[in-house]
Order: C-alpha cells, then structure tokens, then sequence
C-alpha cells in the first residue's frame, strides 16, 4: 500500500522531521510505499501553511491510507488530512499498525 505520512510539524523542534523519516524508514521496511510530507522540505520562503498543505493534499489523494505519527490530534494539518481520507474511505492507522498489521 502507498501510504502518506501525517502528523505535527508546526512548533516541533525540527519541524518532527525526525518522527517523519523514522515512519517512513519503518513503513518501507514493512514493504509500503511513502508520501512523506517532510521529504518537500521547507520549499520556498514565501510559502505559507496554506500552500504546504495544498501540495500535501494533492499528495494524499495519491495514496490508499494514512499513517499517523503521535500528536497528530494536535495538528490543524494532521486533522484536515485524516478528515479527508475518512470522507474518502481510506484507512487511517498508527504507524505501529501499519508495521504489524493489525486493523
């Protein structure tokens, strides 16, 4: 399965860059595929939380779940993301599910 990666970035040190490449490490290692919202980077200067998230967006609708990393609930982000993927019916995991298997 591709699955997208959501959690907190704002006001984590390191933007929890960190908890991201350790999610994606760990999920291809259980042979999923990424989208990895860390892996944009922090883009252009100019942008701001709108523009990340209409890339990011775009990014989910590529997948077929997401995986969540801890205090993904605390993150407007987060939130949005996992709101579309339940409208959309797609299943929504800690990343620790995902790895092992379980529903």
């Amino acid at each position: 399965m591709r699955l997208y990666i959501a959690g907190p970035m704002t006001g984590r040190p390191d933007f929890n860059f960190p908890a991201f490449f350790a999610a994606e490490r760990d999920l291809i290692a259980a042979g999923h595929e990424t989208s990895n919202p860390a892996r944009n980077g922090q883009g252009a200067p100019d942008m701001g939380w709108v523009d990340y998230m209409r890339r990011d967006i775009a990014d989910l609708l590529t997948c077929d779940g997401i995986a969540i990393l801890d205090g993904w609930g605390e993150s407007r982000g987060a939130l949005l993301e996992v709101h579309i993927a339940d409208a959309l019916a797609l299943p929504v995991k800690r990343v620790d599910q995902w790895i092992d298997g379980d529903a």
